[in-house]
């Protein structure tokens, strides 16, 4: 299967990766034949991408970390506990988040099984899920992003389970914004973005009076829109100031911000979302952090068409556990011409050669 822009997708190419939604359905079905309806629904949800099957990717397969039905339960839980929050303010909503703890810890047991248990780097496709609102599926992702650094940075279990609490409930805050502005297509007035910046302050207090989850988890949710050189907010703190849990999930939360399909700004694919937090290592984010995200997250996912520095064209068929930046990729077209035997191109292996750029509007093998 290999990986293309909505752009490019027509009738009669075969969908290789089943897209669900939030009831957990699949809207299309893996092997389904795409007609123009299911392309002009495709646009209708916004989405950017789809794995199609081809001879140039054939037998080349995609798995998430974390399956299908512990994602969609999970997301569904989250959905649960947070639209019992919503129109509860300060210890109202404490209340009810001190009697959810448990299974928002057990939430988080099981994100950490999936992710401890993978030798793989940690592939998240987004673009296989539709979500009524976008807070629930940001939550989710942002923890299994959250979780992985720290595991990467070698926090000890009961450290990570914290972490990826404050990652779960980051963003609670936002239930108390008004959703004219939370969900507004367009961009935001200074007015209103000034509104939505309260959601940090408003998910610390209604953290910090918890009694069953860790003070920890409210500068998380306060600190996660911090910056190192002091430009964040709410409180324009520095690097020394700011919780290292709450480095994590900054870098987290814009990872997943950028890669994530907005109705008002195009998602950026997993090698250009990291590109983008590198060039404010150092400055916005933890450096240590950014390179950790860097070493867990697969950077080019299987089935994505690249163009190599050398003008050859090919498909990434295999990870390096080694090198997340350097995959191994099924050579198809040299010189602008198709190949009649592939063969296997070790980035890793090659260092004279690298990555031009990802082509997701490659279709020539796909007509």
């Amino acid at each position: 299967m290999r990986l293309i822009s909505l752009d490019v997708l027509a009738p009669g190419m075969v969908i290789a990766k089943s897209i669900w939604n939030d009831a957990g359905r699949p809207l299309l079905q893996q092997g389904v034949v795409v007609s123009q309806t299911m392309v002009n629904r495709l646009q209708q949800l916004n989405i950017k991408y789809v794995y199609i099957d081809d001879e140039i990717s054939k037998g080349i397969e995609v798995e998430e970390t974390v399956p299908v039905e512990k994602r969609l339960r999970t997301v569904k839980k989250i959905t649960e506990s947070f639209n019992k929050l919503k129109g509860l303010e300060g210890k109202k909503a404490s209340y009810i988040l001190d009697i959810q703890s448990q299974e928002i810890g057990n939430m988080i047991d099981g994100l950490l099984e999936s992710i401890l248990e993978s030798k793989e780097m940690l592939t998240v496709l987004t673009d296989s899920y539709i979500y009524d609102e976008y807070l629930y599926q940001h939550s989710f992702q942002v923890t299994l992003y959250a979780l992985a650094i720290a595991k990467e940075l070698g926090y000890s279990y009961k450290e990570i389970k914290l972490i990826g609490i404050g990652a779960i409930l980051h963003d609670v805050g936002k239930l108390q914004i008004p959703t004219n502005i939370l969900f507004k297509p367009g961009k935001l007035t200074d007015e209103e973005y000034e509104t939505v910046k309260n959601h940090a302050q408003f998910g610390f207090d209604i953290l910090r009076n918890l009694h069953s989850i860790s003070l920890l988890v409210a500068h998380c949710a306060y600190q996660h829109h911090e910056r190192l050189d002091g430009s964040g907010y709410p409180r324009g703190i520095v690097e020394k100031d700011i919780h290292p849990y709450a480095k994590i999930i900054a870098v987290a939360d814009v990872f997943d911000a950028v890669t994530s399909d907005r109705v008002y700004r195009n998602k950026l694919l997993p090698s250009q979302g990291i590109q983008l937090l590198e060039s404010g290592s150092g400055v916005l984010f933890d450096t240590k952090v950014v390179e950790a995200l860097k070493r867990s997250i697969v950077h080019y996912p299987n089935g994505t068409i690249l163009l190599l520095s050398d003008g050859r064209r090919g498909v990434v068929a295999k990870q390096n556990l080694n090198n997340s930046e350097l995959p191994q990729v099924r050579i198809f077209e040299e010189n602008n011409a198709i190949l009649k035997s592939t063969y296997i191109l070790n980035l890793e292996e090659h260092p004279e050669v690298s990555v031009e750029k990802v082509e997701t509007q490659y279709i020539k093998q796909a007509e």
